[in-house]
């Protein structure tokens, strides 16, 4: 569920949505979402000072909240 918002969230930001791809890394406490794009992309995923990507992880630990997961997301280049 977490890898499809993040991906939805992704994909309408970005100009190449076929270039979003997310890897899942599961640990015993967390997990950890990797979310790649277009080297164009980055900018708009991120946002001024950061500020789209703490939204983007924001909505993250609101829609985990009630099941206790620890989510972390990781924007690579």
């Amino acid at each position: 569920m977490e890898k499809d918002l993040v991906e939805y969230i992704a994909k309408s930001l970005v100009d190449d949505p076929s270039s979003v791809i997310i890897n899942v890394v599961e640990g015993e406490k967390s997990t950890i979402l990797e979310l790649r794009v277009a080297s164009e992309d980055i900018g708009k995923v991120i946002g001024k000072h950061g500020r789209i990507a703490k939204a983007i992880r924001t909505v993250l630990q609101a829609a985990t909240a009630k099941s206790g997961k620890r989510i972390t997301l990781e924007i690579l280049d």
